[in-house]
Order: structure tokens, then C-alpha cells, then sequence
């Protein structure tokens, strides 16, 4: 993989703040239900899975979205590698429990296949993933979830991946923003 610069700036990050806790999964389940957001199997593993747990306690986390190229890997990069490089910017993995809570607060999000070709094995273009710790290493486990919009459709999915998967550089991941004053 080749490195550019280590630290990205900050034009090259989207700050975002969210609100996480305060809800059970199933409260979680009923919200995105309610909002019309659409699962796939993979994100219905996820929250089946009893080591995805959620925090009783609200509070307000401040978000980077950046791309893997942005964070210096201009060919991509493996998930690790890409946490390893977040962690020298002072970015952080996220608990599970953000996927639900930003796709119902992120609403906004613009269409992202619109005129691209379908993508296998890959994040989807326009795909927002979460960057979270896998709750295992099991490459049937799905790792984690990321966020689409698909004709008009808001969805939050679960992904699917092996260690050695290289991320494309225009993926983009979200990371909490450590020692963020919120």
C-alpha cells in the first residue's frame, strides 16, 4: 500500500454529531421500522447477535467521515490498517450501536448509485461504513454496518469482509473524534 500524508486536514473530514444510547436493539429495531429505513440480512445478523449490546445512557459523540485516501492510502488499504493510520489522527473505531443511531439522525444523505455500476466484494459508491471492531474474526460474521441511500430509499446494512479485503480509496468510514469537546 502506498502512504501519502499521514494526518488529513480538515477539509478533508465531514464532522457530524450524534446522539447514541438510550435504546434497547429492539427500541433501535422499532425507530428504524418507524423511519422506513431498510435492513439487509446481514444488518438483522448484527443486531440478532447478543454481542451487539447498546448503552442505557444517552450522550452526544462528535463524527469524522473521511475517505481511506484521505487518511493516507492511495491504493487502498485493509481495515486495520486503515483503524492504525485513524488512531495517528486521533480517530476512533465506534461502538456497533452508531450505525442505527446515524442512519436515523442522517437522513439527508444523497443517492449514491445513481449511474454507477453495481459493485460485488465492494463498498457500494456513495456508501458511508462505520468503522467499528468486528465482533469477531469468522468471515461469515458480519463486521459491521455502513449506510446507503438507493432510489430515494434510506437503508443500513451489514457487511461482510475478511481481514486481507482491501478498502477502495474513496471508501468512506466514520471514526469518533477522540478528546472532541461535545
Amino acid at each position: 500500500m502506498s502512504r501519502t500524508a499521514p494526518t488529513p486536514t480538515s477539509r478533508d473530514r465531514l464532522f457530524r454529531r450524534v446522539r447514541i444510547g438510550g435504546a434497547t436493539k429492539t427500541e433501535l429495531l422499532s425507530r428504524l421500522n418507524n423511519a422506513h429505513v431498510q435492513l439487509n440480512s446481514s444488518a438483522r445478523a448484527l443486531f440478532a447477535d447478543e454481542r451487539f449490546t447498546t448503552s442505557a445512557v444517552a450522550s452526544v459523540v462528535e463524527t469524522v467521515e473521511i475517505s481511506v485516501r484521505s487518511l493516507g492510502f492511495a491504493d487502498g488499504a485493509t481495515l486495520g490498517q486503515i483503524v492504525e493510520q485513524a488512531a495517528g489522527a486521533k480517530l476512533s473505531p465506534c461502538p456497533l450501536e452508531l450505525g442505527p443511531h446515524l442512519r436515523l439522525q442522517y437522513t439527508d444523505q444523497p443517492e449514491g448509485s445513481a449511474g454507477q455500476p453495481s459493485t460485488e466484494h465492494r463498498a457500494p459508491p456513495g456508501a458511508i461504513t462505520v468503522a467499528s471492531l468486528p465482533l469477531d474474526e469468522d468471515d461469515d460474521t458480519p463486521k459491521g454496518f455502513y449506510l446507503r441511500r438507493v432510489d430515494g430509499v434510506l437503508w443500513l446494512r451489514g457487511y461482510r469482509s475478511w481481514s486481507g479485503h482491501i478498502w477502495s480509496p474513496d471508501d468512506a468510514f466514520v471514526f469518533l473524534q477522540r478528546d472532541a469537546a461535545v
